[in-house]
């Protein structure tokens, strides 16, 4: 069994990503602001807008999962990408709230397909004894799409207004999709053929504990990601696209150290820290209201959010054989959507009835309840079932 992690498939698998990401990260920056400003919407209506790609993704994930474990990888996922970069056109025709809502629903079902799929076949072609910094790695790819998406929106934005914009991530999207079609997708065999259709197919239940935890952790991380853009100006700050670069730059940097200590170590030894500078950042972020306060949350933020996902997909996926992949990564994206829409949400009322800077320090507060829950219930769950599930 090969060990080699940067094959072609998983380069191309990872480039793909990297500019589905981008796509998608264009109009996080921007997305918050047009809806505020020319739609004319509060910030709770912001939240709430933003929030709805969020929930159509936690509705289709677990029938994504389903079908990947069933009928495999290859189909579902360059499908799901096409589709992903089609519905960037139809954001031309979002003129008012409800269309705008129904746009970033029907996007939100596209994006759920897309991030399942990709995550899964990722899981498949890393090697199992490489697996935490594979999946580290893999996610760098992400978090480039975070820095250089908010960059491209800004830019093209700027030079071509928000229709440009959208055309611009439609192309992404499409070069995604093509890049896609050049790996060569592993060898699948489904098991369950023959087994009843019902939510033991839809979900795993070893992956739900974890799930939760992330959960808790993701509903700071979309109001983070929502409302930075608007807190950025509301103290002075007016490119909030320097804010994603210095994040990703911690995130980057703790991702290439991580997946080693976790293939070595297990999860506990870099969960904790990192969790407990998201404890950390998110009152920096609130009360130091200056540029140093700004982008010294960014790092720290950044550096703490780069482990906890990786290092939870990683753990699931220890847990499961390849044949529940699909619904183990469903159900842990399907946490990871609901925190963020929650997120969104929470911030967004908070804010509009407090300030985004409350906001925040409740964010602070969740983190801390995230990293009890961990340490109460979670390294324990992954310890008991560890080593179960096939090396595949």
């Amino acid at each position: 069994m090969h060990t080699r992690l940067w094959t072609r498939n998983f380069t191309l698998l990872t480039f793909s990503n990297f500019l589905m990401c981008s796509a998608y990260y264009s109009l996080i920056s921007t997305l918050p602001v047009y809806i505020s400003s020319e739609l004319h919407a509060a910030k709770s209506i912001v939240g709430l807008v933003m929030a709805s790609y969020l929930v159509s993704s936690v509705i289709i994930r677990p029938f994504c999962g389903y079908s990947l474990d069933r009928f495999g990888r290859k189909t579902i996922f360059i499908a799901g990408l096409i589709l992903y970069a089609l519905v960037f056109n139809t954001y031309l025709l979002a003129w008012t709230i409800p269309a705008m809502i129904l746009v970033r629903f029907t996007h939100g079902l596209t994006w759920g397909v897309t991030t399942t799929s990709n995550s899964t076949v990722a899981i498949d072609i890393i090697p199992f004894e490489k697996r935490g910094q594979g999946i580290g790695y893999f996610g760098i790819s992400t978090t480039l799409g975070m820095v250089m998406g908010p960059v491209i929106g800004s830019y093209v934005f700027q030079f071509g207004g928000y229709s440009t914009m959208f055309l611009a991530g439609f192309g992404l999207g499409l070069i995604s999709a093509l890049l896609a079609a050049f790996v060569k997708y592993p060898r699948f065999s489904p098991s369950q053929l023959s087994q009843p259709f019902g939510m033991k197919q839809l979900f795993e239940p070893r992956s739900i504990l974890l799930s939760l935890n992330l959960f808790i952790i993701m509903i700071t991380y979309g109001g983070l990601l929502s409302f930075i853009a608007l807190y950025g100006k509301e103290i002075g700050i007016h490119h909030a696209a320097g804010f994603f670069l210095v994040y990703a730059i911690g995130i980057i940097s703790a991702r290439f150290s991580s997946g080693k200590v976790f293939d070595k170590n297990g999860p506990k030894k870099i969960l904790v820290p990192c969790l407990l500078m998201l404890v950390l950042g998110f009152p920096v972020l609130a009360l130091v209201r200056n540029p140093i306060g700004f982008y010294g949350a960014a790092i720290i933020l950044g550096f703490g959010n780069g482990v906890v996902f990786p290092t939870f997909q990683a753990m699931t996926n220890n847990m499961v054989s390849q044949n529940r992949r699909g619904a183990a990564n469903s159900t842990l994206f399907t946490a990871v959507d609901l925190g963020m829409g929650i997120g969104m949400i929470i911030v967004g009322g908070i804010s509009q009835q407090f300030s985004i800077s409350a906001a925040f320090m409740t964010c602070s507060v969740i983190a801390a309840l995230a990293l009890a829950f961990f340490l109460a219930w979670s390294a324990a769950h992954y310890r008991k079932y560890m080593g179960k599930a096939e090396a595949m």
